[in-house]
């Protein structure tokens, strides 16, 4: 073989080598996603460029759609991304408020869990009117399922129109952000918000 065919054979191995492994990185480790509504606001803008975190809660297995060596598991207050109930082609993120097999309600916009009240510094309401969810339940969780909310909670549709997320059907939490652009400001020298590429998502 000739030198220059040996070369052409190594830089195609590299090539496949790190093409395996992006995409293992991508189906088990860390994902970016964008964020297109405003159902997270003001967490998360429209324009937000994120990174999941897909091992912490367990690897998921695609085929069978199970999870495999969990480290940990979803907490309230934790921002994840997940398959939609109504249509698992598409990815949904949201905050988790209930957890496995707890009792759910909102009370003018209150939310209680096991029949006490909880801190809830995420919720934004922004306006007053038939249209809002400010009641829900009171809702059994069940075992294997999550209570999901948008922090824009007069512009989300969450657990409180669609139901529970099962947690086989969580594909992982959201932690940093790593670009964000501002499609709707005129200006390009303004649409990068720099403020905001590197921060951590809570």
């Amino acid at each position: 073989m000739s030198e220059k065919k040996s070369k052409v054979r190594e830089y195609a191995e590299t090539l496949i080598i790190a093409l395996v492994i992006a995409l293992f990185v991508r189906a088990f480790v860390v994902q970016a996603f964008k964020i297109p509504s405003s159902s997270m606001e003001p967490t998360l803008l429209v324009g937000d460029h994120i990174l999941v975190n897909k091992f912490l809660y367990g690897i998921r297995i695609p085929m069978i759609g199970k999870k495999v060596f969990p480290f940990s598991k979803p907490r309230r207050g934790d921002v994840i991304v997940f398959l939609f109930p109504n249509d698992r082609s598409k990815d949904y993120i949201k905050r988790v408020i209930g957890l496995p097999g707890e009792k759910a309600e909102i009370r003018e916009r209150k939310i209680y869990i096991n029949d006490r009240l909880i801190e809830d510094p995420w919720g934004v309401f922004k306006s007053w009117g038939p249209l809002g969810r400010d009641n829900y339940g009171p809702e059994e969780i069940p075992p294997d399922s999550l209570l999901v909310l948008g922090d824009n909670r007069d512009n989300s549709e969450d657990s409180r129109y669609w139901g529970f997320v099962p947690l086989d059907d969580v594909l992982g939490k959201a932690f940093i952000m790593y670009w964000s652009w501002d499609w709707g400001n005129p200006s390009i020298l303004s649409k990068v918000r720099w403020g905001r590429i590197g921060r951590s998502i809570h």
